[in-house]
């Protein structure tokens, strides 16, 4: 089961948004507020507000576990941009972009050996051999 949200049309270019990506990716939802409330970034306000409406749609699911849910996606897309000018030398104009975001959460919930072989099908797992029988790996010698 996946929860989701997002934030969209957010004035905060998605190259500032990625810098906190990797630091809460793959963490609990717990975890993550604690990482994003020390780090001083603007974009670890607002992740920490889409952090909190994923977890409060995560509790409308019926039958998702809250205790082992973690950050499976959070992904900062472009928006559009708004366009701004500002004077330039030689009576020019030089053109500002106020970028935007599109940015999505999803959580997931932790899958435990269980479940996993569960859903596996071994009549139909098939073994790959990498190499044939005798064949031997090349291996360069140094001169």
């Amino acid at each position: 089961m996946i929860a989701k949200a997002s934030l969209n049309y957010i004035r905060i270019t998605p190259r500032k948004f990625r810098q906190i990506i990797p630091l809460v990716k793959g963490k609990s939802p717990e975890a993550a507020i604690q990482i994003l409330m020390s780090t001083k970034k603007n974009a670890s306000f607002l992740a920490i507000q889409l952090l909190k409406s994923a977890i409060a749609n995560a509790k409308r699911i019926q039958g998702m576990d809250l205790s082992r849910l973690y950050i499976s996606r959070l992904i900062a897309n472009c928006g559009p941009s708004l366009k701004r000018y500002r004077a330039a030398s030689m009576g020019r104009a030089g053109m500002i972009r106020k970028r935007t975001s599109h940015i999505i959460l999803e959580l997931d919930e932790v899958k435990t050996p269980k479940e996993k072989t569960a859903t596996a099908h071994p009549a139909k797992a098939k073994i790959v051999n990498v190499r044939p029988h005798g064949e031997k790996r090349k291996v360069a010698k140094a001169a």
